[in-house]
């Protein structure tokens, strides 16, 4: 196959699961040829990102869906650097960017990383002019089909790929991570990474906790929460309200997330809307931690062999008995730990989301 170029676009200003996503497949594709452009917002984190990852940006309004001066830019953009792919991202960019690529005769390929349903009418039609559309969750791939007017041919779900040799647990030593994170060694440490967003329900798993510290007063039992977000003045309230301050830490955003992972004794999900297949899950998995996940989204896709625990979304009933399994059983987090990595590592490898993305090209130009 000749090189490519493909060229993202991006409107969020975030730095989260669909932007990690973003910039993971692009350097991802480099390594394998394609030659990789982004147009995102001046303010946006994926800018800083990409940047510090060589990849060349153009800064753009971004400003709505009808924004004429930003359609005129990446026509002229997508022209001068003979742009084969326009990959859009985000709604607003979406719409931008698909006829940015239709105007100037580039391949349209739209990819839907948010699970919740896209408004199925007529006048939502961007989406089907895509050429292709890639989502990151099975079920965000029938909805579409079901709802959207996306042909079956036309749409593929290719769901986040991770580092599989990144996220071993047997690399890190576990004392030493708990020892990174302030933990003692008699605790057992709940761990949840996610930026702090509403739809995350981190307040379902403070009310978990606060049940907890009802029922084993004594037992060192504690929440650490990976990750940054608009919620964490809301979450701080809460935490205070609820006394929870000896129980529950906020680490804002954390790098090292193996590392996190390894420190901690079991991984909880609580999101109850808008998940794929989460990043943060599957990196848990294939690190080897017993997991309760909420059933939302595509969580299911990686649900196999008894290799977690799923509850169903939005109930804190739910989450204390999934929860409370593992806490109380030993046994049963041993057995969810040596179920947890296989299916993930021989699934949702890096490998395997660059591969089939590449076989998403070679589809739109028919070879």
């Amino acid at each position: 196959m000749t090189q490519l170029t493909v060229l993202h676009t991006e409107w969020s200003d975030g730095w989260g699961g669909q932007e990690i996503r973003i910039i993971t497949e692009m350097k991802a594709l480099r390594e394998r040829g394609v030659r990789v452009l982004l147009a995102c917002r001046e303010q946006a984190s994926i800018r800083v990102q990409a940047e510090e990852a060589k990849i060349p940006v153009t800064v753009l309004p971004f400003s709505g869906n009808a924004d004429i001066a930003t359609l005129i830019s990446l026509v002229g953009l997508i022209r001068r650097q003979g742009v084969d792919i326009v990959n859009t991202h985000s709604g607003k960019d979406t719409w931008v960017g698909g006829f940015a690529a239709k105007i100037a005769g580039a391949k349209f390929l739209r990819t839907r990383h948010l699970s919740n349903r896209i408004n199925p009418g007529r006048l939502n039609f961007i989406n089907e002019l895509a050429d292709f559309v890639i989502t990151t969750g099975s079920t965000v791939r029938e909805d579409m089909v079901r709802y959207n007017r996306i042909k079956a041919e036309r749409i593929r779900s290719i769901p986040t790929g991770m580092d599989i040799n990144r996220f071993s647990s047997h690399r890190y030593d576990r004392d030493l991570c708990r020892q990174l994170f302030a933990l003692e060694p008699d605790e057992l440490v709940i761990g949840n990474v996610a930026v702090l967003r509403q739809f995350k329900r981190h307040d379902l798993l403070l009310k978990a906790m606060q049940r907890f510290h009802q029922m084993y007063p004594d037992r060192k039992l504690r929440l650490l929460i990976a990750g940054e977000g608009p919620q964490r003045a809301n979450l701080e309230v809460l935490i205070k309200e609820m006394k929870l301050e000896e129980r529950v830490r906020l680490l804002g955003h954390v790098t090292m997330v193996p590392e996190f992972l390894r420190a901690v004794d079991m991984f909880v999900l609580a999101s109850d809307a808008n998940e794929g297949v989460p990043q943060s899950l599957i990196q848990a998995l294939l690190m080897e931690k017993p997991v309760v996940a909420t059933d939302v989204g595509s969580v299911r896709d990686l649900h196999a062999d008894g290799n977690f625990a799923m509850v169903a979304p939005g109930r804190v009933e739910a989450m204390l008995a999934g929860m409370q399994l593992l806490i109380d059983n030993p046994e049963q987090r041993r057995r969810y730990a040596e179920r947890a990595r296989p299916f993930v590592a021989a699934n949702f490898s890096l490998e395997k989301m660059a591969n089939a993305t590449i076989e998403v090209y070679e589809t739109l130009f028919g070879r």
